[in-house]
């Protein structure tokens, strides 16, 4: 009877390891460009969002072996994410990355008319840009990380920053930020920054900030983790695979 109970207790150990081994960290990566991999040049076929295999959603995933859904999409705003991106979460999921609200604050214009050549400036259009992420982006993300929290229960959740651009330096003879602007639109990013950081805080989440990380790295640096002006546009001023591979995986690895 003895052998009889030690038999059923291995085969039912064995049974219960066997579930533990077979269990997989469902993760699911949320966000914009900066989170689907544009300016890496290497994207998935199956996708116009631009999602690539060198971004630090599928780098994370290969290192710690989860099931990832890759919601993350190029141009996303928050109104997109909940309306598009939440599908793939449930009380099952163990992780969340989110990289959102660059493009609310409508960055990419900014940029852009800062790059006119003098006599144009772009101060008027930093300014309306720090306006919104102080006064109205903190409402949006808000609401993202609502929904994040009553769709995914369980999940841990990293919400992940980003980068400062520019160093002061005019290395792009066709796109010439001044190294005044190029401070103000630093300034503007640090702010969005740290808004980020406190609504990620005030959920109770992870919040992955790169900042430090770029530095020495941004767009005419040495080693430029980050595109500067590109062809085709779209990959411009984006992290570049050594700016994921380098730059955000190791600082959202190292929060799971």
């Amino acid at each position: 009877m003895a052998a009889a109970l030690l038999a059923a207790l291995v085969s039912v150990t064995a049974l219960t390891s066997g579930a533990a081994q077979a269990q997989t960290i469902e993760y699911v990566a949320l966000g914009d460009s900066y989170a689907s991999g544009v300016g890496t040049r290497d994207y998935l076929d199956d996708s116009s969002c631009r999602r690539s295999d060198a971004a630090y959603p599928a780098l994370l995933a290969a290192e710690i072996g989860a099931d990832l859904e890759f919601a993350a999409c190029s141009g996303a705003k928050t109104g997109d994410v909940l309306a598009g991106q939440l599908g793939g979460l449930s009380a099952g999921t163990d992780l969340v990355t989110i990289t959102i609200g660059g493009n609310d604050t409508g960055w990419t214009g900014v940029v852009q008319k800062c790059a006119y050549p003098y006599p144009w400036t772009c101060t008027k259009e930093i300014d309306t840009a720090e306006a919104f992420v102080r006064d109205v982006l903190p409402g949006r993300l808000d609401e993202v990380y609502d929904a994040i929290e009553a769709a995914a229960p369980n999940a841990e959740v990293i919400v992940v920053g980003y980068p400062l651009l520019f160093n002061g330096e005019q290395c792009n003879a066709i796109t010439r930020i001044s190294p005044g602007e190029q401070a103000a639109l630093n300034d503007a990013a640090s702010l969005l920054g740290d808004v980020i950081g406190t609504a990620a805080a005030n959920h109770g989440f992870q919040y992955a900030d790169v900042r430090a990380a770029f530095d020495g790295h941004a767009v005419c640096d040495d080693a430029e983790w980050l595109n500067g002006l590109s062809y085709p546009i779209v990959e411009s001023y984006h992290p570049n695979k050594a700016g994921q591979s380098d730059g955000y995986f190791p600082i959202v690895s190292g929060l799971v």
